[in-house]
């Protein structure tokens, strides 16, 4: 049950498989709505991957990331011992390199690390793991770096922004060294589009993306489930293919009332959303200056979406565009150059709500 979101990735996964059998050349965004299945996808194919790749996935879902040391802290997995010593006799990279098998983050020993956060400079951290990385393909070894959820540092700083020196880092692991592997995985479409924008990335990046699953492939991952040609109907004009939403009709009882709750709920959510915003206003901060939320404008960017289910990126202002997207109301696919609403459901529930509004 919880490899739902894995369900018929072949086309993506055979997509990453080429790009890992060739030599590593561009940084790898894999992007989309959020529940869309990307980091379980991403999950299922490290532990499909063969011996001759070693794997550093770090996931910064959860990281409290306020510094540059808190974000070099959440890179590394301290080298331990299972009672909780540090491991002796591990202190030339080799030997480091020697003792991997899985890998969650990138290990490390108290004295490199030391190292690491000498004079607080990225440098440090940058040039300790492309070492590290070269004593993996020395052991005739294909490293592979994945950073889920990595727009948590878009704002953090170190003489300038950590972004910048990082994305650098990337080219420098990628295209210059040809050394690793990189992948960036991220439901924020607005980091995307900042990246994608970014003049220092054009050539140096590709763009993979995740959607929610389309309605053959929701039909058929719901005949797995025994759903009636009727049930599977209603799962699909109330969720459409969105992994999660697709879970919880699976585990309902009644799928009738679930679907009315599905919809009351984030119809509901969204009424509370644009009342506050009308009653209280809000502001957004674009390019380090605050900008008033127009709740008109709001209203009449989802009023476009009554005979729509996506709409040309270009046709609304930014203001609206950014504090929709973060708000996770709509996706913004600058790949594509279109927005559109996180789900089927949203959809929906924007119709419901607008219609009144």
């Amino acid at each position: 049950m919880s490899d739902i979101e894995f369900h018929n990735r072949e086309k993506e996964t055979k997509e990453i498989r080429s790009i890992l059998d060739s030599r590593p050349t561009l940084i790898t965004f894999i992007y989309g709505p959020i529940n869309s299945g990307k980091t379980t996808m991403v999950s299922h194919l490290i532990e499909e991957l063969p011996a001759d790749y070693v794997v550093f996935y770090i996931n910064l879902r959860t990281k409290f990331l306020a510094s540059y040391d808190d974000f070099i802290e959440s890179l590394f997995e301290m080298e331990m011992e299972s009672e909780g010593a540090l491991k002796k006799g591990k202190e030339t990279l080799a030997e480091l390199v020697s003792s991997i098998t899985k890998v969650a983050g990138i290990p490390i020993t108290k004295e490199f690390l030391d190292y690491v956060f000498k004079d607080n400079k990225p440098k440090n951290a940058f040039s300790y793991i492309i070492k590290l990385f070269m004593e993996v393909k020395a052991t005739g070894k294909q490293p592979v770096l994945i950073l889920d959820e990595l727009q948590k540092i878009g704002d953090v700083k170190v003489n300038g922004s950590l972004i910048y020196e990082l994305f650098n880092f990337f080219i420098d692991l990628t295209k210059e060294l040809h050394l690793a592997h990189v992948f960036v995985v991220t439901s924020d479409s607005l980091f995307i589009e900042r990246i994608y924008n970014e003049a220092m990335l054009q050539g140096r990046c590709r763009y993979l993306r995740v959607d929610d699953f389309d309605e053959a492939t929701t039909v058929a991952f719901l005949e797995e489930h025994d759903f009636t040609d009727d049930e599977k109907a209603a799962a699909w004009n109330c969720c459409g293919g969105k992994p999660a939403y697709l879970l919880e009709l699976i585990r309902a009882d009644d799928l009738g009332r679930e679907v009315d709750r599905l919809l009351r709920m984030r119809a509901g959510e969204l009424k509370t959303f644009l009342k506050t915003l009308k009653e209280l206003g809000d502001k957004v901060t674009m390019k380090e200056e605050r900008y008033d939320v127009s709740y008109e404008k709001i209203v009449c960017v989802l009023k476009m979406f009554s005979d729509e289910e996506k709409i040309d990126m270009w046709s609304i202002d930014e203001i609206s565009k950014y504090y929709l997207v973060r708000n996770n109301i709509l996706f913004l696919d600058p790949d594509r150059g279109i927005v559109k609403p996180q789900s089927w459901l949203d959809l929906l529930a924007i119709r419901e709500v607008i219609a009144d509004a």
